[in-house]
């Protein structure tokens, strides 16, 4: 009989790589419904990833992780309470100025964690990586606030992620990521509607 432990390593892969890979597609799936257990199940997700990116080299999307577990617990808070009177949170678009102070902190964080992650021996496509891991944190506290264009950049951040992970031999991990560009372009769609329907509603 074969081990599922050892058939997974066999074929680059890994028990925690699989959990990560189920609780992410429920997890963005959820996202895209407006459904607040996404956010518990995006913490799961990020401490399995943690694992799976330490092992692969990945250090900036190693720490990325972690800060998701940190997002994912404010994203729960916020969608609850977030919105005007405390009400739930509906869907808007970014404030200029907000777009402009988080592009801004984003080059600057980009050019930060490259310039630590470089020097990291064993540090794998520090360039990219620190690229995709601030674009992601990025897209992350759009969320996290509902802006609708947090999906614009998820789309483009889950597209180039899944060139880095088929180069690391992530290959469950490079389908995981694919999934995630389906669902950018669904939850795109989705949102947009939301935002329609909130804005009926307003008016």
């Amino acid at each position: 009989m074969i081990d599922l432990a050892d058939w997974l390593t066999a074929h680059g892969s890994s028990a925690i790589e699989v959990i990560g890979f189920l609780t992410g597609v429920l997890n963005v799936y959820l996202v895209t419904r407006e459904n607040l257990w996404s956010w518990p199940l995006g913490v799961v997700n990020a401490l399995m990833y943690i694992v799976v990116f330490a092992r692969a080299g990945l250090y900036s999307d190693t720490g990325l992780q972690a800060i998701y577990v940190v997002l994912s617990l404010y994203g729960w808070w916020h969608w609850v309470r977030g919105g005007p009177q405390r009400a739930s949170l509906a869907v808007t678009h970014t404030p200029r100025r907000e777009a402009q102070l988080l592009t801004a902190a984003t080059l600057f964080a980009w050019l930060l964690v490259f310039s630590v992650t470089s020097r990291i021996p064993g540090s794998r496509l520090p360039l990219l990586d620190s690229a995709l891991a601030v674009g992601s944190l990025a897209a992350q506290w759009m969320m996290t606030r509902k802006f609708a264009e947090t999906w614009v950049v998820w789309i483009v951040i889950d597209a180039a992620y899944v060139g880095v992970f088929v180069v690391r031999g992530l290959r469950l991990t490079a389908v995981l990521y694919a999934i995630f560009f389906l669902l950018a372009v669904y939850g795109h769609f989705e949102w947009k509607r939301s935002f329609a329907r909130s804005s009926r509603a307003s008016s």
